[in-house]
């Protein structure tokens, strides 16, 4: 393989090769961008389920589906609200509002609505909130509807509600319909502003560490090259429907696109740039510089691959949609940091360092800059500084044992949003329970006519229901009357097949709150006991738990189950790769638990940092895992590239002196490749997501602490000492 690997790189470095290679990457992009669809095209947003969709939760919204059909999609929750209570004019307007949902003039795709005007005065009053000042208002879209028709939809419920005269009122739409809307809208734009800023921001990096307008604008070129194949080959996927393409996934592979091929270009023209020094021959220069960068870019390229092919043993859909998306820009990355970024820079030669340009030297003069002066002292007290840097790492893990986790996407998006403001509004106003109500469904294995043996035991079961802790009431309640016959059971109480009956049970907590989902569980636990106390027979009947809640908790149970499988599947693959690689056993295990450290140290530092001082009470809980995949793979780079370095210089060196000396050469060049890559994880601070914005935080203080800490001193001096002769 690195015979191949060798034969490749000399050909891409070579006078006729690099013109063929730029002249095939070109026309690729060419060819691809005429024939294909971008990415966006196709892309979706996945959705808080399973791949499998045989989670306990996602049988029960089947089971729901198949017994109790419906022609209705999306629910939106409409939210009218005042400061004092509201008038009795502002209700005779909200009265119109419902009457003209009722009629023919209403929106085509609203399926169905509250019939809020067809109540008695005495009911109306009810739905209102205790001190007057809100009212919770529930309408469903038709089902398989597209984005912009939802969209379209909400915005004329919104001018209807100006037109009666009640936009002087608080009015918010929330709900799965309201939620969906205000996504599409937030990231409508996000690419186009996202994919700018990282360009910007490298450019200035870049001119200010080099001040070469060549060597800022060349790497920017190379990613704009691979990203118009990379997007193309992602819209060909979607649109063929070989996988799907998550939009999530593809706006987060934008930055990575472009740090990741800024960094190769770093790290080829710092090597081009010392052999330019040494020959005559620009071809011949990159095929030096080629020869030793090539084994750590490939092996750089295949631990990120090997990473992002890990989210494919994920069952949590938005993880596991991660995976093709950020396999196939990885293996496109990789390609062109070992063609066609040494094709350019060979093709450009010296006048690529303009005005800086390298000339040949007789001899070579060592500069003492600052890695140097660092790598002299690491060298100088290698025990004192791993001593340090061990404790300060592991207060920050100790602290990621601290976080809290919250499973409440809306508290992700902005607070002057319409779907987060309506839902905060019924947080205020309502039992926080009524937010996303529990649905119970119990299911027999054959068709039972409802009489009254069974609906007894249906009576009992609501008895045991009620009587669980966190769980606030449960409905229908069933009287003497409706047991017996002779009253009529509520609506949609029964399916018509006679095989489930539904009941709608409501907490005491927020649905969403770690409390919510542990009562939900605890009902799981005791599915058994529950039927058998009603008088059920074991077998003939189940129980199935269907909402939001119960969602919400197997998405939990589905985190905790990925977080160990990646944790797990990760750190021993990359293990294997960088044994592989050193071909030692002690090095791979050193750069591996540095790397881990680091990551656990620096979601520990960060959690400090968002709880003390921005003031967060939880984080996402998707937080660990993205974090995880992105720095342990992203993070390994730097430290492939200084054992390569140290390994290099050992075969003429003794090895304290081969780390010293490795520090010194890789300093400059990795701490401004890990500078750029976390400037970049940071531009995902400027999106409107709660989510985004501490993802791009944690991971720019990781790639920081990997570069300048673990890189820079706590790796070399633990080399040092585990290997001191």
């Amino acid at each position: 393989m690195q015979n191949q690997i060798q034969k490749l790189v000399k050909f891409s470095s070579s006078s006729k090769g690099a013109k063929i290679v730029i002249f095939t990457w070109i026309a690729a992009a060419i060819f691809l961008s005429i024939l294909a669809p971008g990415s966006k095209e196709f892309s979706g947003t996945s959705q808080e389920q399973s791949v499998s969709q045989d989670l306990p939760s996602e049988v029960a919204a089947q089971l729901q589906k198949e017994e109790f059909p419906s022609d209705e999609g999306l629910t939106a929750l409409l939210v009218f609200h005042n400061e004092e209570e509201i008038t009795s004019s502002d209700r005779e307007q909200i009265t119109a509002f419902s009457n003209w949902l009722a009629s023919d003039e209403r929106p085509d795709h609203i399926a169905s609505a509250l019939p809020y005007h067809k109540f008695p005065s005495s009911v109306q009053d009810e739905m209102y909130s205790e001190d007057g000042s809100t009212l919770i208002f529930n309408l469903a879209l038709t089902a398989e509807l597209e984005s912009d028709e939802a969209n379209e939809t909400l915005e004329q419920l919104r001018e209807q509600v100006e037109i009666l005269g009640l936009d002087h009122l608080q009015f918010e739409i929330t709900g799965p319909a309201g939620i969906s809307a205000d996504t599409i809208s937030i990231f409508r734009n996000a690419d186009f502003v996202l994919m700018i800023g990282t360009i910007a921001l490298i450019f200035i990096i870049l001119i200010i560490i080099y001040r070469s307008p060549l060597l800022a604008i060349t790497p920017l070129i190379i990613a704009g090259v691979v990203y118009a194949i990379v997007d193309r080959l992602l819209g060909l996927a979607g649109k063929t429907e070989w996988f799907a393409v998550d939009g999530s996934a593809v706006s987060i592979m934008l930055v990575l696109l472009f740090a990741v091929l800024t960094d190769y270009s770093l790290f080829v023209f710092s090597r081009y740039r010392e052999a330019l020094r040494r020959n005559v021959s620009k071809y011949g220069s990159m095929q030096e510089a080629m020869h030793h960068v090539s084994e750590p870019i490939f092996f750089s390229g295949g631990t990120v691959l090997l990473a992002m092919l890990t989210l494919f043993f994920t069952v949590f859909e938005p993880y596991n949609h991660f995976a093709p998306v950020f396999s196939i820009a990885v293996v496109i990355i990789l390609l062109a940091g070992l063609t066609l970024i040494p094709s350019i820079f060979a093709l450009m030669g010296r006048k690529a360092f303009w005005p800086f340009v390298p000339k040949m030297e007789e001899t070579k003069v060592e500069k003492n800059h600052f890695w140097n002066r660092v790598s002299k002292q690491v060298v100088k007290r290698p025990s004192w500084f791993a001593g340090i840097l061990l404790i300060v790492f592991l207060i920050g893990a100790f602290n990621f044992s601290t976080i809290n986790y919250s499973f409440n996407l809306l508290k992700s998006f902005p607070e002057d949003i319409s779907s987060r403001q309506g839902f905060e509004l019924l947080e205020e106003n309502y039992p926080a329970g009524q937010l996303a109500p529990v649905t119970i469904l119990l299911a027999s294995t054959d068709s039972v006519t409802p009489g009254e043996e069974v609906l007894q035991k249906v009576k009992r079961m609501v008895d045991q229901l009620q009587s669980q802790s966190g769980v606030s009431s449960v409905s229908p309640e069933l009287t003497d009357e409706m047991v017996s016959g002779e009253e009529n059971l509520p609506r949609n109480f029964a399916a018509k097949s006679n095989k489930a009956y539904r009941l709608q049970l409501i907490l005491d907590n927020n649905p969403y709150d770690e409390e919510a989902l542990d009562t939900v569980e605890n009902l799981r636990e005791l599915e058994g006991d529950i039927l058998k106390d009603a008088g059920f027979t074991s077998g003939d009947y189940e129980l199935h738990i269907a909402g939001q809640t119960a969602q919400q908790l197997d998405v939990r149970t589905m985190n905790s189950r990925d977080m160990i499988v990646l944790l797990s599947v990760v750190t021993v693959l990359l293990t294997l790769v960088l044994g592989i690689q050193t071909k030692s056993f002690l090095l791979p295990v050193l750069m591996m638990s540095t790397i881990l450290l680091s990551y656990f140290a620096s979601l520990g530092f960060s959690w400090w940092i968002f709880e003390n001082i921005l003031g967060y009470d939880a984080i996402s809980y998707r937080l660990p895992v993205y974090t995880f995949v992105f720095m342990v793979a992203l993070g390994i780079d730097y430290n492939i590239m200084l054992v390569s370095r140290i390994r290099e210089q050992a075969k003429h060196l003794p090895w304290t002196e081969a780390v010293g000396r490795g520090v010194s050469l890789t300093g400059g060049v990795i701490s401004s490749a890990g500078l750029i890559l976390a400037a970049t994880f940071a531009v995902l601070m400027t999106q409107p997501l709660q989510e985004l914005f501490l993802f791009g935080f944690t991971m720019a203080l990781g790639i920081l602490l990997d570069t300048f800490i673990i890189r820079g001193l706590f790796l070399p001096a633990i080399l040092i000492i585990t290997k001191r002769k």
